[in-house]
Parts: C-alpha cells; structure tokens; sequence
C-alpha cells in the first residue's frame, strides 16, 4: 500500500482540520462552552462527516477525519455515527431512531452509550460484520494517533514559549531529546494507523481485524508515552487541571478502552 494521501484525501483531512480549529475547544473552560459546542455539532453534521461510509468513503478517509478530530478534541459524536453509517449501509437500510448503533460516543467527554456490538450485526454475514469491527478499530485507532499528534503539538509550543535560566526550555536537549523521541513514536504511528486503515478494505477480512488489532495496540502504547511527555515537559502545570494535557491523555485512555485490543488476540508476535 501506499501510506501518502491522495489530493482529494488531503483537501478532506484539511476540512476536518478547519471544523477542529474553527470549533474545537482551545482551552478546558472552553469543554463546558454550550454555544461552542452547538456550533460545533452544526458544523459537523453540515460536513456529512457522519455519512462517509453510505457516501462511498474509503475506511482510510473516515481515519483521516477520526484523526484531525482527535488532534483537535472534537467534543461531539462522530465515531459512533459514522459507525452506525457503515453498519446500515451493510444492513441496506437507512438507521431507525431507536437504533442500537454508537450513535453517542464522544471520546473527549466520556464513553457513555458505546455500543460495542449492536443487535443489528446479528444479521450480518461474518465477513460484514468483521469489516465493521475492523472500522471501529481502524477509527478508533487513528483517534488515539491524532490525539498524540494534538499533546506533542501542545508541548512543542510551550518549550517554545516557557523560559527557565535565561532560555527556553525548548533549547535543553533534555527537553528537545523527549519531544524528538515523541516525534519518532508519532511517525511510526502514522505509518501503522494507516495501514489499519487501509486494511478495513483492502485485505481478506482475517487479515484486516489482524492489521486493525496491531496499529491499535502499537499506536496506543505510543500515544500514551507521547502524552506522558507532554505532561512532563509542562512540568508543574501539566499536572493542574488547566492544562489540555490531561484532556489528551483522557481521549487517549477512552479510545484505547473501546473495542480494545489484546496481545494474546494476535496470532503473530509483537513484543
């Protein structure tokens, strides 16, 4: 596979990047912000970010947006709708109201009402519903990746900006040497998300649960490291509630805990 993005998919992941900025929250007051919030969800159902899967969109293109809106704490549902798009779209039915799917998930706030296994893929054939598994890994996945992305960025510009002795703390290689080393985990993380990603689609369905299940686990050990620095490199700040830090590394912990992925479930080894 090819990990590079297409222009189309760089014209989506720069959309989904705008929606963040423009209304994604800056600061932890901002998480209890209704009028931001509201603008926000108007802004993400405008986009059909929701429908990408019955809109034709590749596994890959809905990690794209699952990424750009986890670097940006984007605080209202996505992921559960955009599953429950691609489940309907296998069932061939558009989604009742009194649906089982994930239709609330918010990973910044919390997991309530995660549906894991809707009743629904009960009447999907083994290959469907191992795809829709296989998505909600990869999307989940590329979450984890976007979050580490948004705290490394977060403490990149305070070693810019703090000043300790004389200098910014930017410019002490014990500093510089950690956020590089958060840089290479992210890298390789891009890498490994992408090719989840790509799987969902791409390779027999045995195949693509395994590859999803691998950049999950990968990418969250990495995430948690890179989030673990942040918080460091903030020093005493990083450990008050004002700090976006912590808001990371709680997205983090809550995409890792849904649909999680086990060691012992690979069947190759991975130490």
């Amino acid at each position: 596979m090819d990990v590079r993005l297409t222009s189309e998919q760089r014209q989506l992941r720069d959309a989904a990047a705008e929606v963040a900025a423009d209304f994604g929250p800056g600061s932890v007051a901002d998480l209890d912000a209704t009028t931001r919030r509201a603008r926000l969800e108007k802004a993400v159902d405008a986009t059909g970010f929701r429908t990408l899967r019955s809109d034709g969109a590749s596994a890959v293109e809905v990690a794209i947006v699952a990424e750009e809106f986890g670097r940006g704490l984007v605080d209202v549902p996505f992921l559960g709708p955009v599953l429950a798009d691609d489940l309907h779209r296998r069932l061939g039915h558009a989604p009742s109201d009194g649906g089982s799917g994930p239709a609330t998930v918010d990973l910044t706030g919390s997991l309530a009402g995660a549906v894991e296994s809707p009743a629904e893929l009960a009447d999907l054939p083994d290959e469907d519903s191992g795809r829709w598994y296989a998505l909600a890994l990869a999307a989940t996945t590329a979450d984890i990746l976007g979050a580490a992305r948004g705290t490394q960025a977060l403490a990149t510009e305070y070693a810019k900006v703090r000043a300790q002795y004389g200098a910014t703390i930017g410019s002490y290689q014990a500093v510089a040497h950690m956020l590089a080393e958060s840089e290479a985990l992210i890298e390789g993380s891009i890498s490994v998300s992408r090719h989840g990603a790509w799987a969902v689609d791409e390779l027999p369905v045995d195949e693509a649960i395994e590859a999803a299940r691998i950049a999950k686990i990968y990418c969250a050990r990495a995430a948690l490291a890179v989030c673990e620095t942040s918080i460091q490199v903030h020093g005493g700040i990083g450990n008050t509630w004002e700090c976006l830090a912590h808001i990371y590394l709680r997205r983090v912990l809550a995409a890792t805990e849904a649909w999680p992925a086990k060691l012992e479930e690979l069947t190759i080894g991975l130490s």
